[in-house]
């Protein structure tokens, strides 16, 4: 394979001292809500506001390139910019004119150079390719990249090892999934070092190509046109590499509506005192909603990010 859990493994000696080893919360009341043991790992708590520091750093540290360029909504924008400082690299980013303003403020504060682009008419990709001909760029995917694949998957070793070290065994793990980098990590882990544990993605409905996929053995796309709350989770189609990883080692895919993702960060914030962007907030609304049966189990979610525009989240709280 591609990627192993060797290679997370090494990705976690070369984050440690660098990445934050997020907290893994437990609320009494969404224990009481779902009847469930809940256990939160909380990546808005970590550097740049979301996981994404993760596979961004892992992947410019073991490549050293004298200039990177890369595309994102957001989150991965701003990994890869941090990276890029920490290791006194020059950074260039292709991002969504309509992409959050914090996460457009937060890459260009990091001293990055940000392109931007319109995402109804323009190809990222296209962009970043003549940026890093022009350049001499070394381009660092969002997930399709066995390097960006084993840093994320960072994120489920710490939830195995921290769930262990309270004495939880870990039945099942919900996860957010855009392109499937982050959910295909953290499948390799959680099911090196919990054998038995169920991996199951979650996307936004209209944005469901991985379960789509899951079900059909085969790379599906998305129906062009749709909307979702989640900005960060609009990826077209599973990445190669990453749907050849969580075919495999997935249980399957489950999908909720922009207003159980709202709900869920609604709660998130009562809770746990977590702020949650949309797209970071998935994977608890498919245990709220009962999408994953969840009672009298023991349950895993990775709230993935925090970087949400406050004028959004105030709205999101306000229509309580």
């Amino acid at each position: 394979m591609p990627v192993q859990f060797a290679d997370v493994a090494a990705a976690a000696e070369r984050l440690r001292g660098v990445a934050t080893a997020t907290p893994l919360l437990e609320s009494d009341a969404l224990n009481e809500l779902t009847g469930a043991r809940i256990l939160v790992k909380a990546e808005p708590l970590q550097r740049t506001g979301s996981f994404k520091f993760r596979g961004a750093y892992n992947t410019v540290m073991a490549l050293r390139p004298r200039a990177v360029v890369a595309f994102s909504s957001g989150n991965h924008a701003q990994g890869v910019a941090l990276a890029a400082r920490l290791l006194d690299i020059p950074a260039t980013i292709v991002m969504p004119a309509d992409a959050p303003r914090t996460k457009l403020e937060g890459t260009r504060a990091l001293g990055a150079e940000v392109i931007t682009y319109d995402r109804r008419t323009e190809d990222r990709e296209a962009i970043g390719s003549e940026v890093a001909a022009r350049t001499g760029a070394t381009v660092i995917r969002p997930y399709d990249d066995p390097l960006i694949v084993a840093g994320q998957g960072t994120v489920g070793l710490e939830l195995a090892e921290q769930a262990a070290a309270r004495g939880a065994v870990l039945e099942a793990v919900t996860v957010c999934c855009g392109g499937g980098g982050l959910i295909a990590g953290c499948a390799l882990a959680l099911t090196h070092l919990v054998p038995g544990v169920a991996v199951h993605s979650v996307e936004p409905t209209g944005f469901d190509d991985t379960a789509r996929s899951l079900a059909a053995g085969r790379r599906l796309g998305n129906t062009p046109g749709a909307q979702s709350l989640c900005d960060a989770l609009l990826a077209p189609m599973p990445g190669e590499l990453t749907f050849a990883l969580n075919s495999r080692l997935l249980a399957g895919g489950l999908a909720v509506t922009d207003d159980e993702v709202a709900a869920a960060m609604r709660l998130a914030f009562r809770h746990l005192r977590l702020v949650v962007e949309p797209g970071g907030a998935v994977a608890l609304a498919a245990v709220l909603t009962g999408r994953l049966p969840v009672r009298g189990r023991t349950i895993g979610v990775v709230a993935s990010g925090g970087n949400v525009d406050a004028e959004l989240f105030a709205q999101v709280l306000a229509d309580a």
